[in-house]
């Protein structure tokens, strides 16, 4: 889907946040990433209505980073889901309450644990037994109680690509609700007097486009809660559904709406309320449907090859480095001309820059015809593209710029050449 904001001007040139998008390329270079703030916004604020004041909204950083991006987040009155030292001090230089941080990751250092507890986030997602002897040694020294979650596999089929998929039994992720190791964990966790057992976690996997696997997580925690409190009293006060709410990439694809995800795992998590106990507090940690639909990638087209008998590709100046997803696991996007599109249309394969028979951003894409020195605009690249961009190739990362109300700023500077040798040592050096 576009940004809410995407239209064409008088000169019938894509626009997005009021500007141009010619007028960006022209100023920033391509290619680049623009992110639109009103659709982030909006996306933020319709997590919120829909949590209310009963439940909890962390962003997922994981998605889309920055330092003003989670300066946005923290203004919008979200929380912040980080998965490493590097998140975590983003968001604490972009001044995000700790309380407001939830830490997650399947191997953290002790370092990051470190960061964390002394900085005094507000949740750290226990993912194995090897976290609890540290973090209640780390909550002792500091003299109170670290707050943790545990996070779950309960065996929940996401209908999402396997590479995207968490919530399986074999998993690398969380204790698993089969076999006794989740009960394990609990009765270690409640054992630990440096720790506070605040609820359960389970984060299934990404880009959902239906509300039942969230309802059926929201269930499987609280009948996991439900057995524990039978046998050790214990009950939690939030339950963390994370995230994964998918967003239209292609016109087929309808996800549904945030209230509808909360309104069905409320549903479910009423249903096992043990007598004289309180609905636990939701929380969830939506990251790519906040962030998609505010991307746009801007490339200049380089080459037009047509392969006799095969197909006609379209090479763009950039590719996999800055949008690896289409290469690992076949994701799919719409894409535009910025400029007047013409009406005779053919069907092409726009391929990116990289030294790989993969770097393919889209196959056989049925678009208004494209000439070299063109600007081509991809749409819904706001989430997983920067986040997971690289240098292969020695190819710099492209630049963020967001736009709002006419006014582009940049939020992440371009890589040079020279940044790419930075860190090199010469052949003998110490």
């Amino acid at each position: 889907m576009k940004p809410v904001t995407c239209t064409r001007d008088a000169r019938g040139v894509l626009t997005v946040g009021g500007v141009p998008l010619d007028e960006l390329a022209e100023r920033f270079g391509t290619p680049l990433y623009v992110m639109d703030v009103a659709t982030i916004r909006e996306r933020l604020a319709a997590w919120r209505e829909a949590l209310g004041d009963a439940g909890r909204v962390y962003y997922a950083g994981k998605a889309f980073l920055c330092r003003a991006m989670a300066e946005l987040v923290r203004a919008a009155g979200v929380g912040l889901d980080v998965v490493s030292g590097g998140e975590l001090t983003t968001a604490l230089l972009a001044g995000v309450p700790p309380a407001d941080i939830v830490l997650h990751g399947n191997v953290k250092t002790r370092a990051e644990l470190e960061l964390a507890v002394d900085a005094g986030v507000g949740r750290i997602v226990v993912d194995s037994l090897e976290e609890l002897p540290l973090l209640d040694e780390l909550g002792r020294r500091a003299g109170r109680r670290v707050a943790v979650l545990l996070r779950l596999t309960p065996g929940i089929e996401a209908h999402t690509h396997e590479f995207i998929r968490t919530g399986q039994f074999d998993s690398k992720f969380g204790f698993a609700t089969l076999g006794g190791a989740a009960e394990e964990a609990v009765q270690a966790a409640l054992e630990c007097s440096g720790l506070y057992l605040a609820g359960l976690h389970a984060h299934i996997g990404s880009q959902i486009l239906d509300v039942s696997p969230f309802a059926a997580n929201a269930e499987a925690l609280m009948q996991f809660a439900r057995r524990q409190y039978d046998r050790w009293g214990w009950w939690p006060e939030e339950i963390d559904i994370g995230g994964g709410l998918g967003v239209s990439y292609e016109p087929g694809d309808d996800p549904p709406t945030p209230a509808a995800v909360v309104r069905a795992a409320r549903e479910r998590m009423a249903e096992w309320v043990p007598p004289g106990r309180a609905v636990p507090i939701l929380s969830v940690e939506p990251g790519r449907s906040v962030a998609a639909d505010a991307g746009v990638t801007l490339y200049r087209i380089g080459v037009k090859k047509r392969v006799p008998g095969g197909r006609t590709y379209v090479a763009v100046d950039g590719g996999m480095g800055d949008n690896i997803r289409p290469a690992l696991y076949q994701a799919r996007y719409t894409a535009e001309p910025v400029g007047p599109p013409r009406p005779e249309r053919e069907v092409v394969t726009v391929a990116g820059r990289y030294c790989e028979s993969g770097d393919l951003l889209l196959r056989d894409a049925d678009l208004p015809r494209l000439e070299p020195g063109e600007l081509l605009a991809v749409f819904t690249t706001g989430a997983y593209t920067y986040a997971m961009a690289s240098t292969y190739n020695r190819v710099p990362r492209p630049a963020v710029v967001a736009v709002d109300r006419g006014d582009a700023r940049i939020w992440v500077e371009r890589e040079t050449w020279a940044d790419l040798a930075r860190y090199d040592r010469a052949l003998g050096s110490p």
